[in-house]
């Protein structure tokens, strides 16, 4: 185990951390906010601290699988706590639990929040909640690795345990130049959706927050009915943003490069289906709740774009939908966005390869010696792959199982505790009933709200790598 190249990662995050905190620091300087003081108090010592540490610098700078998955577990519970001081220390969140929940919520971009009152909060607060979205939505490690000192073999590393999906390819031969490329997709789309959002009469401000929440599909809004109170534009402009955001970024880059057939994979297909279908059942079956159906249809797909990919947006109250629009929301909530997207969820590609698999067990009972392997796109998958899917659903489900059972401590109801760990496993936000879309997560206790914390981090990481903090052979050299 590189015990020293972790830490000396893990100072250069912490240098990484004060650079983003000119944002909020910036904001708060134009606004004239008094707590310009603490995100200057705070950036300073993550600067400091990271400075200290990248001091120390490795012999060896190898890099295995296992260090790969103890970087990104660590370096994204560092990033959650310093992340969460802030908040802290300018007493808009007076306990440090809450200001842990909410930071944790902002990276892992759930949208899952404690606050009863988000418009009582100070422009740099608010700015800091959004861009925490932004920073996580790609994956802060996948920036940082453009200018880490490692090898292509080692970056792979961490960009495998850090990026969503059950594999991970490089674009061109230089994970570097992968980085690069994922980012200045990243930061194209979300500059257009800025551009598209002033044009529709929103202040600068109310636009870079929403841009923000919408690229890193988290969802955390700056006024309490989220975006109810903007305008049909601003919500079909959204509407379309949050599911460009679901898309594998790879389909993109194959879009810049002509291959159009190449990018509309079987992935991106399904995920179609899924929402088109989804859409079409949810519409009719609103219908009656609106003045109009074009009304219903709007809500429909806002909500259901917000919801499959995992950003948590709500202009209406879908607590208050019919049984059969709830339970397909809530279907959706596990199947989550396409894998190499900012979105959570399953994966829809996990999805496809489960379905596959499924399908090829029920025809190989008919036909025993038929050998016939798993294909996506036309290729076959690799047994490692279906096997890396099938041991996730376990893993996925064994955490959800342990969690409901904590929750329930509680004493809350089956269908509040039930989409609460749905929500914040799967890095939604908003479940049903007590944790709807007009609510919040300030009522459960300490205990509790540490699971559900445990529960961000673990979806957003693709539960291996915090598993792994837990077991005693991690952690020998």
């Amino acid at each position: 185990m590189n015990y020293r190249m972790i830490l000396y990662i893990l100072g250069m995050l912490l240098m990484f951390q004060a650079a983003f905190l000119v944002i909020p620091i910036l904001t708060a300087f134009l606004y004239g906010e008094a707590v310009v003081w603490v995100y200057l108090a705070v950036a300073a010592g993550c600067l400091g601290a990271g400075f200290l540490i990248t001091r120390w610098k490795p012999a060896k700078k190898t890099l295995f699988a296992r260090e790969g998955f103890l970087i990104v577990a660590l370096s994204w519970i560092l990033l959650s706590i310093t992340g969460a001081l802030p908040f802290f220390f300018s007493g808009e969140i007076p306990h440090f639990t809450d200001a842990l929940f909410e930071s944790v919520s902002g990276y892992t971009t759930t949208g899952a929040s404690i606050l009863t009152e988000v418009e009582s909060l100070s422009h740099a607060a608010l700015i800091w909640r959004s861009f925490t979205h932004w920073i996580g939505g790609m994956g802060v490690l996948v920036f940082i690795m453009a200018f880490l000192p490692l090898s292509g073999a080692q970056n792979m590393h961490i960009m495998k345990a850090e990026s969503p999906g059950p594999s991970v390819g490089k674009l061109v031969p230089r994970v570097r130049t992968t980085a690069f490329l994922l980012y200045a997709i990243y930061f194209a789309l979300t500059v257009l959706q800025l551009i598209l959002l002033l044009c529709g009469g929103m202040s600068f401000f109310e636009a870079i927050n929403t841009a923000f929440a919408t690229a890193g599909t988290g969802g955390f809004g700056i006024k309490n009915d989220s975006l109810a109170g903007y305008s049909n534009y601003i919500q079909i402009v959204t509407t379309v943003f949050m599911l460009l955001f679901s898309v594998n970024f790879n389909s993109y880059y194959l879009l810049l490069r002509g291959k159009w057939k190449e990018s509309l994979t079987d992935e991106v297909k399904l995920f179609g289906g899924i929402v088109l279908v989804t859409i079409a059942l949810i519409t009719w079956n609103i219908h009656d709740l609106f003045g109009s159906l074009g009304e219903a249809l709007r809500h429909a797909a806002f909500t259901v774009a917000s919801l499959i990919s995992t950003t948590g947006f709500a202009t209406a109250d879908f607590n208050q939908w019919h049984e059969l629009s709830q339970s397909l929301l809530v279907l959706i909530m596990f199947v989550g966005a396409c894998a190499g997207s900012t979105g959570g969820g399953l994966k829809v590609s996990r999805i496809l390869i489960l379905l596959k698999s499924w399908s090829r067990e029920l025809k190989s009972t008919l036909h025993p010696k038929q050998v016939k392997p798993i294909a996506v796109d036309g290729h076959a998958v690799d047994r490692e792959v279906v096997r890396s899917v099938h041991s996730y659903a376990v893993c996925y489900v064994g955490v959800f199982v342990v969690s409901l059972l904590l929750l329930t401590l509680d004493d809350t109801d089956l269908i509040t505790t039930f989409t609460a760990v749905t929500a914040t496993l799967n890095n939604i936000g908003p479940g049903l009933e007590m944790v709807g879309p007009t609510a919040n997560y300030a009522f459960f206790s300490v205990p509790a709200k540490l699971v559900l914390i445990f529960d961000m981090l673990a979806g957003r990481l693709e539960l291996l790598p915090l598993l792994l903090l837990f077991r005693p052979s991690t952690w020998k050299r």
